[in-house]
């Protein structure tokens, strides 16, 4: 009996002593792994924080581009509205036997200015539009950069991984 007591106890002691270093603790892979994780969500947050702020410039720069041609157009239009007027005047004025004359005058000043204030607005649109496609182009790199970072960060934390 004795000799069941004393396995009994050393069974005991065994699995005491295997239970205490089979303890979960932390490797140097696990903080490798850590370190990593820490270093790449660092980085995914910078080149996103990159991708907003190129986003916002691009959205300012054609605000901005917008805004002037749009002031372009008015212009154009105020001009052509006096050209108009001024046309119209001069004819009221002119005497009964040169208003012929003076409306055919009136009439070329006031194609010049249409064609004039055609051009002003078309200028205006194009440069409209060559700025909606700069901030596309702009933003969309900004995406793929942030996505590369992504993409070596997420390779960064798999090769601290591989290192076990």
């Amino acid at each position: 009996m004795n000799k069941l007591i004393a396995t009994l106890i050393a069974g005991l002691m065994v699995t005491a002593a295997h239970a205490q270093t089979t303890a979960p603790t932390t490797t140097a892979a696990d903080n490798r792994i850590v370190k990593a994780e820490a270093s790449a969500e660092k980085d995914v947050i910078k080149a996103e924080q990159k991708e907003i702020k190129t986003a916002v410039k691009a959205d300012q720069k054609l605000n901005k581009t917008v805004a002037k041609a749009s002031e372009a157009k008015g212009d154009a239009h105020a001009k052509l509205v006096k050209t108009h007027t001024d046309a119209a005047a001069s004819v009221a004025k002119a005497d009964p036997e040169d208003r012929a004359k003076a409306l055919a005058k009136a009439e070329g000043k006031v194609a010049d200015a249409n064609l004039k204030a055609e051009k002003k607005m078309i200028k205006a649109d194009e440069k409209v539009l060559k700025a909606q496609v700069d901030a596309a182009a702009d933003k969309a790199t900004a995406s793929a950069k942030t996505e590369q970072v992504r993409a070596e960060a997420q390779a960064d934390v798999h090769k601290a991984a591989a290192k076990n």
